[in-house]
């Protein structure tokens, strides 16, 4: 095989064993999904999010601080999902019994920054693949298709994640909003970020073509950890993934709620097919 060769449009689509033909957003997965889309992306909105919580983000124009705005998000999430007081939201204490509806947004997040296997873990991947289309590429181990022992392992985890919890993915859904309207205040007129990711085999992901001797086109997980930092990325394994980031594709990014997260130097990447170069530290 010539490794030189053009990329072909086979090359730069998502194959349907990772998509979902149906999603919650403005562009469907096989678009969103594509290498195209890292090349040119476009703004993502997930259906009715924003117009839901129009007051939030009106409130949000006003504040110049972001210090501000994520506090004020933090409150509104608290007072919006009754997070501090779930028995009005129809979940009541029941001794002797973990409180599920204590899992919130913030929980699935250090879950995820904990153990990206966890069940915090497949609620995260489960969002994604609900709203985005995108189906997780491993948990866990890899994971096949729609009808395959592992997928359905980890249909069980994110099942037993959402149990009696209060909204859950409607949680990630504002998260996810509040993380792109800070994108386009903090980063006005820019659409990529180069980010890092620490891998040891680059076998761990479904290669599609290799384009050059260090540059490949592949399939990520639906959702993935990346840091800005290359020395940082270093210490997760001895080869470097660096890959131009759509800014439409971070559900979350270092500083965006200050002091409440450990491992605020990672940021969380909606996957499809990318182009990367691969290099020893």
């Amino acid at each position: 095989m010539d490794e030189y060769r053009q990329t072909t449009a086979a090359d730069a689509s998502l194959p349907a064993h990772a998509r979902s033909s149906l999603n919650h957003c403005n562009l469907p997965p096989v678009i969103l999904g594509s290498l195209t889309f890292q090349h040119h992306p476009a703004p993502l909105s997930l259906d009715g999010v924003a117009e839901l919580h129009d007051a939030l983000f009106q409130s949000l124009d006003g504040i110049d601080d972001a210090t501000r705005r994520a506090e004020n998000f933090q409150d509104y999430m608290r007072s919006g999902f009754l997070l501090d007081h779930p028995e009005e939201a129809g979940l009541p204490e029941r001794p002797g019994k973990k409180h599920r509806g204590r899992a919130d947004y913030l929980r699935i997040l250090r879950g995820w920054l904990f153990d990206p296997d966890s069940k915090e873990a497949a609620v995260l991947k489960g969002w994604v693949e609900s709203r985005f289309g995108l189906l997780p590429r491993n948990h866990q181990g890899p994971v096949g298709d729609i009808n395959s022992l592992p997928y359905q392992a980890y249909l069980a985890a994110r099942t037993q994640g959402l149990y009696n919890t209060n909204a859950l993915e409607s949680q990630l859904d504002l998260l996810y909003t509040y993380c792109q309207y800070e994108i386009a205040r903090q980063f006005p007129g820019q659409t990529h970020l180069t980010l890092y990711r620490g891998i040891n085999r680059i076998n761990e992901h479904e290669v599609l073509h290799q384009p050059g001797r260090h540059r490949y086109i592949l399939v990520l997980n639906n959702i993935n950890s990346f840091t800005g930092n290359r020395e940082r990325a270093d210490e997760f394994g001895d080869y470097i993934l660096e890959a131009a980031i759509p800014l439409s594709k971070l559900a979350y990014l270092p500083g965006l709620l200050p002091g409440r997260l450990s491992g605020e130097d990672e940021y969380l990447v909606i996957g499809g097919v990318y182009e990367v170069n691969l290099s020893a530290f």
